[in-house]
């Protein structure tokens, strides 16, 4: 029951970050993907939760949510970590060739 609960984490972080790279490639802004990714972290830690609380049928089986949204709102903040420097190499490079 492990084994499932461990690939159905990855599954859900790989589908998060899939998703906003689509939303990535359709708007070319970062920050709009780190949102995306971010309240995606919100809607699979609750279906993680209770999908635990379904499989497992103990109330407990909630920290499951919690900890998988854990994990994709630390991914959300790596994303918009990217993206702002992302945004500071761009200027710093613009400014670079004008001068």
């Amino acid at each position: 029951m492990e084994n499932f609960f461990i690939i159905l984490m990855g599954f859900f972080i790989v589908m998060a970050n899939t998703i906003g790279f689509i939303f990535y490639r359709k708007k070319k802004n970062l920050y709009f993907s780190a949102f995306i990714i971010l309240l995606l972290a919100v809607l699979f830690g609750a279906i993680g939760g209770t999908l635990a609380i379904v499989i497992i049928r103990d109330p407990f089986a909630m920290f499951y949510g919690m900890q998988l949204g854990y994990y994709l709102m630390i991914n959300s903040v790596i994303v918009f970590i990217i993206a702002l420097l992302a945004s500071i190499t761009k200027k710093y490079n613009i400014r670079n060739i004008y001068h």
